[in-house]
């Protein structure tokens, strides 16, 4: 009797172990149930993981002591590009009933402020958020949001054509591409137009929605003859920073980019906010809500950062000589 009960806790014991180890060695999935003290965060975007914004976020979590599968959940959700998808994707987050939902960039903080006016929203590179109406002010957001904005205001997006026209100091016609999905474009492009008018530019307005547009665009540009492009930042531009690239090339367009990946793509020049540095820094709106603060009581933080990247292997290719006030300004120089 005594062998029989020894030998069957031995079973037990080992059964125990296997699955204590089955359990370690399985992947959390995003639908994991928050247990006992364990905070869930949603996270919105409009991007795909391939992008990698997230992993920035995630790492300035871990410095702040909140890690994946000890005291924190993340449910990500990304929409692949397809903004239509975003207000179905937050409210999808709103009935997990996520602590905070963090929403990258503008249209996912617009989609998810759609959703809730109660669960605390931390944005992360959104533009122009106070014309959004997604907070009051910078300084006191009043509301459910908070986070960081993309641009120190839109001045940003002038500062791009400003750089664009010191690079080709004999350019007249420049197109300006955006998409008009966006809701922030349109300050974006009332803040060139003035700019424009400053320098004594003319702008030709192009849009593209989905990469399919690009063909068109490049087409358009040439046939009016815009002689420079500058490229308004954006998630589509983010996301399929080559193909941009490429055209760009083929028409031999100098041309000015809101993203540093768009240049180390093979695009000319880029001046804009560190987006990993953006993403970092909302990790710490999260842990603070977390602690207790309200998201009305945190300002909204500006970029401090901003990066200038050239790259001179396409500069030579399209026979543009980089200004050497630029090249000393360059935070990065592609060879």
């Amino acid at each position: 009797m005594t062998v029989r009960v020894a030998s069957m806790l031995a079973r037990a014991v080992t059964a125990l172990g296997l699955a204590v180890t089955l359990s370690l060695a399985a992947p959390q999935t995003a639908d994991a149930q928050s247990t006992g003290n364990t905070k869930r965060i949603g996270y919105l975007s409009t991007g795909s993981p391939a992008v990698g914004l997230h992993e920035p976020f995630q790492q300035g979590l871990r410095e702040l002591g909140w890690v994946v599968g000890q005291n924190i959940d993340i449910e990500y959700r990304f929409a692949g590009g397809s903004y239509e998808r975003l207000p179905e994707l937050a409210a999808e987050l709103v009935r997990l009933n996520v602590d905070i939902v963090v929403a990258q960039p503008t249209t996912a903080a617009v989609a998810a402020r759609n959703a809730t006016r109660t669960i605390p929203i931390v944005m992360i590179n959104v533009g122009d958020p106070v014309g959004l109406g997604l907070v009051a002010s910078l300084a006191r957001p009043g509301g459910n949001v908070t986070g960081t904005s993309f641009s120190v205001g839109l001045e940003t997006f002038g500062k791009g054509l400003e750089l664009l026209k010191e690079m080709v100091p004999n350019v007249r016609r420049v197109a300006v591409l955006s998409n008009p999905t966006n809701p922030a474009q349109p300050s974006a492009i009332k803040n060139l137009k003035s700019t424009a008018q400053a320098l004594g530019l003319q702008i030709l307005l192009v849009e593209a929605r989905d990469p399919d547009d690009f063909d068109g665009v490049f087409a358009e540009i040439a046939k009016e003859r815009a002689e420079a492009l500058l490229v308004v930042a954006e998630g589509l531009f983010l996301r399929h920073p080559t193909p941009l690239a490429d055209l760009a090339l083929k028409y031999r367009l100098p041309s000015m980019y809101g993203f540093r990946e768009n240049v180390t793509a093979g695009g000319l020049i880029a001046y804009g906010p560190s987006l990993s540095q953006t993403s970092r820094r909302a990790a710490a709106y999260v842990d603070r809500i977390l602690k207790g603060a309200k998201p009305a009581d945190l300002p909204v933080e500006q970029p401090t950062k901003f990066e200038l990247v050239i790259n001179l292997k396409t500069a030579r290719a399209i026979g543009v000589t980089i200004p050497q006030s630029l090249l000393l300004r360059a935070d990065e120089v592609i060879e």
